[in-house]
């Protein structure tokens, strides 16, 4: 037990962390590269290790500790050293209020990466939504749509898919088997392919469409295009053929099962609210004699039934909505000026990095202070 303290409060650890730190910031900036931001954040950065190869169901070697294993361990160090080390005195108090303000600051960054989720919400005039998108995730999506006042939602997020398995869930009368998954791809209707390639799917329109397999994007303005052959098995036996879906098809797809109405779709992952925001109006101020934006606004009504709030609220640069946990940012706009573009973020611990700061300022105010304090009194002594 000796020796486990030991490792954990050593400024030997505390070395080896920020130089694991350093190496994997190097790694992790040289593979943006290949692998593009969001990857490489996702793969060295928001991991606790990375893992070699990096794609492949076989066998996988983590070969370094990622960004949240280094962090936790650097917080632990922090936590247990000021522990043992530093006992509570007045002096001494600018010195335990720093450090406490190193560990919530770390805590927080460890946090924000764990729980903290971005979506954009897209509206236009008039338009009301109560759900934002992740532009980054995937899913598809089962809809019962046999209700004419409520659509049932099943959603499947898109690394489910990438295990290319059988999906059985409770809320479906049949299973989904996925027969071929393409993490990026591009869609020809045959006669424009030029070969002689089949379909993957014999249902719907992919019945007439190929699928070409595209390397994963790395541009920070582009998006993979994933697309994926599922097979429609009722729980009752049977099969209702093969579909392709893939949210480059646009509109989804409709089939019947057990008596009722579905559709298929692949889409970008959605986020629903137990509130409504609607736009009324969008405001696009410029620079005069040029096309640089000055301010860019959206005036929204929130509604919320659960809380009986129904109000007017203008969202523009440096001036966010906050509402139950979440804020919503001016985020940008549609190049003809139709919609406005909200940045939605969920932060548990938005507040940690503000709170860090002024204890750590506060205590770098005492420890200085009570410094002064005690250089003056001696001056003072000398010079009686």
């Amino acid at each position: 037990m000796r020796k486990v303290v030991d490792l954990f409060t050593s400024l030997k650890l505390t070395i080896v962390c920020l130089a694991a730190g350093m190496a994997l910031i190097f790694a992790g900036t040289l593979a943006q590269v290949h692998l593009g931001i969001h990857e490489a954040q996702q793969r060295y950065f928001q991991s606790w290790l990375v893992w070699w190869p990096t794609e492949g169901r076989g066998l996988r070697i983590p070969i370094f500790p990622g960004g949240h294993f280094i962090g936790a361990v650097l917080l632990v160090n922090l936590i247990a050293a000021h522990a043992k080390r530093f006992r509570w005195t007045w002096r001494k108090l600018g010195i335990h209020l720093t450090h406490a303000g190193l560990i919530i600051m770390l805590a927080g960054g460890l946090f924000t990466d764990l729980f903290a989720v971005e979506s954009h919400m897209r509206l236009e005039r008039g338009d009301t939504k109560n759900y934002s998108e992740d532009q980054r995730h995937m899913e598809l999506a089962v809809i019962d749509t046999t209700d004419t006042d409520l659509d049932q939602v099943t959603a499947i997020p898109e690394s489910v898919l990438k295990n290319n398995r059988t999906i059985d869930h409770w809320s479906l009368p049949f299973r989904i088997a996925v027969r071929n998954y393409f993490p990026n791809s591009q869609l020809n209707m045959l006669n424009q392919d030029g070969t002689n390639v089949r379909p993957i799917a014999n249902q719907g329109p992919g019945a007439m469409i190929a699928v070409q397999p595209l390397a994963r994007t790395t541009a920070q303005d582009e998006r993979d295009v994933p697309a994926a052959a599922i097979e429609i098995q009722p729980k009752d036996g049977g099969s209702l053929g093969t579909w392709l879906v893939s949210d480059a098809l646009g509109a989804p797809q409709t089939f019947s099962c057990g008596g009722r109405t579905w559709m298929i779709a692949m889409r970008t992952a959605r986020y629903y609210k137990p509130y409504s925001v609607t736009l009324q109006k969008f405001t696009h101020e410029r620079y005069a004699g040029t096309e640089i934006p000055k301010n860019f606004a959206s005036k929204v009504t929130l509604i919320d039934p659960e809380r009986s709030v129904n109000r007017d609220v203008l969202i523009y640069m440096n001036h966010p909505l906050r509402y139950r946990g979440e804020t919503y940012y001016q985020a940008g706009f549609q190049q003809d000026d139709r919609a406005t573009i909200l940045q939605v973020v969920h932060n548990p611990s938005f507040l940690a990095p503000y709170v860090a700061c002024v204890i750590v300022a506060v205590g770098l105010l005492v420890q200085f202070g009570i410094h002064l304090v005690g250089f003056a009194r001696k001056r003072r002594a000398v010079a009686v």
